[in-house]
């Protein structure tokens, strides 16, 4: 059975990264990164875009799906060794999934921008941590629908996710996560 899972740190004007597309230092946060490396560890199959990653030591060895349109359907990833290339438009997740060979399990969608709003109708968890006392002006949202009237949150929740309650992660550094459900 598979799970689609989201997992993203956003500031707190809802953005993911610099205008550039980096994420940074500012919304980095160590216990951010445990819980995120813990959920990436028991996820069969990973899925980003070409310039997001995960990083962390287990990273070459988990199954990945890199998001692409410079690919006709799926191709071997001549960086990554576990990865294919998959274009959305030319095979399903499914297909994508069975060509790479992934056990079932959790999919954990990992960013960035296009690829979170992508999956908005199939999450069946997002776990979105907050660095609050952190904003990235002119940056890229966690989904296309953020922005000036609509917050993550709002964008989960007219999705049809729920809230469960906030737990700190490092509640000195303003850091925390909610597990957003189907």
């Amino acid at each position: 059975m598979r799970r689609i899972e989201g997992y993203v740190i956003v500031a707190a004007d809802g953005m993911i990264a610099d205008a550039s597309g980096v994420m940074p230092a500012s919304i980095r946060n160590d216990a951010d990164q445990a819980f995120f490396q813990a959920g990436l560890d028991c996820a069969a199959v990973v899925v980003h875009g070409r310039h997001s990653h995960e990083g962390g030591p287990r990273a070459a060895q988990r199954k990945r799906l890199v998001v692409t349109r410079q690919v006709a359907a799926t191709e071997p990833d001549p960086d990554r060794p576990n990865s294919l290339l998959w274009n959305p438009t030319g095979a399903t997740l499914d297909q994508a999934i069975a060509k790479l060979g992934a056990a079932d399990g959790a999919v954990a969608i990992i960013g960035g921008t296009e690829v979170f709003s992508m999956f908005l109708p199939l999450y069946d968890t997002f776990y979105l941590s907050r660095a609050a006392n952190a904003t990235i002006p002119g940056g890229r949202p966690a989904f296309n629908e953020v922005g000036p009237h609509a917050t993550p949150e709002d964008v989960l929740a007219r999705h049809g996710l729920k809230p469960g309650p906030r737990r700190d992660l490092d509640a000195a550094a303003g850091v925390s996560v909610v597990e957003w459900r189907r």
